[in-house]
């Protein structure tokens, strides 16, 4: 069996008109993932083989325990979740206007994912970590973090790293969530970060906003520089483009279908994600992982809201 430990936080999410009609349901970049990748391996030839664990801080509330519930409904194991009897999860609103265009307020910051590093019980999740075979990160589970334990934790990532756990990370920037320093924070961080990293999946949209790349190969060849073996830079529509530094070629392009209709873009890098690494922890090449994570975002895209119906991704994404 593999083991994926994804890092991350999880927050309460209201959406609707202020004042009007609100729905509740929970959302996050690496939950989000953590979904994707349990429903596909659900298709793969043996589901059982690859165990996800989610790692976040919830708090003792009702909202808290809720979630907890439904994430083993999916079948996401939380044995890696710890509970802060004095914080809660965060909360976002996302705001409709008459026009159907979002926007979107976060309260964040005394949420107990927050503080994981500083819970009394995360000694119990560093010796956990030793045994799993990846962890995944994004640069927003990194940009929420106190600085110091920022800094801890990629201490702790080096030491996984040495001990053979293989890294994966999404850099998924979101500029209001660092200092407004010209990002020279979130580069160091980055650089810390990338050069810790066996499989980078990241949004060259992202990359270009932060390092102006002028295009995805010059992103590769960045990424590869600082040392990363396997890098795969999501297009949106047009796929990916992929590089594995241990085959020794040129960067590749895998493209996606075309779909007639986009509902919703939210979660399309986190759902790629997820259907990308329930491939490859199954022991696929990185196209044919590439080729899931494309198909899982396609049809994530077609309906609203982060994470879709079960059913909806069980009919688009074939066994491997």
């Amino acid at each position: 069996m593999k083991h994926i430990a994804i890092i991350g936080e999880c927050m309460i999410e209201l959406n609707g008109k202020p004042f009007g009609s609100m729905h509740q349901t929970f959302g996050g970049d690496t939950l989000n993932a953590a979904v994707y990748l349990r429903r596909g391996t659900e298709a793969n030839a043996h589901p059982d083989n690859i165990k996800v664990s989610y790692v976040t801080a919830l708090g003792t509330d009702p909202i808290s325990q809720g979630m907890l519930t439904r994430w083993q409904q999916e079948g996401i194991s939380t044995e890696l979740v710890l509970q802060d009897n004095t914080r809660t999860p965060g909360l976002y609103l996302i705001q409709l206007d008459d026009q159907g265009e979002r926007t979107f307020l976060y309260w964040r910051n005394r949420s107990a994912a927050r503080y994981l590093l500083q819970h009394p019980s995360f000694d119990t999740i560093k010796l956990a970590l030793i045994d799993v075979d990846m962890v995944f990160i994004s640069g927003i589970t990194l940009a929420i973090l106190p600085n110091e334990d920022r800094i801890a934790l990629l201490h702790l990532l080096g030491e996984l790293k040495a001990q053979g756990v293989e890294i994966a990370f999404d850099s998924n920037f979101r500029p209001a969530l660092w200092p407004q320093d010209n990002n020279h924070t979130v580069k160091n961080v980055y650089q810390s970060m990338y050069s810790l990293t066996d499989v980078a999946l990241v949004t060259f949209d992202d990359e270009q906003l932060l390092w102006r790349d002028a295009s995805p190969e010059q992103t590769i060849e960045r990424l590869t520089a600082l040392g990363v073996s396997k890098c795969i830079v999501k297009l949106g529509a047009e796929g990916c483009l992929i590089q594995d530094s241990g085959a020794a070629s040129a960067p590749r392009a895998v493209p996606t279908h075309p779909v007639a209709e986009v509902v919703d873009t939210t979660s399309a890098g986190d759902s790629f994600n997820g259907g990308f690494l329930s491939a490859y922890l199954a022991d696929t090449d990185l196209i044919s992982a590439c080729q899931r994570g494309n198909a899982m975002a396609g049809v994530v895209i077609q309906h609203r809201g982060a994470i879709i119906a079960k059913e909806l991704t069980q009919l688009a994404i074939k066994p491997i």
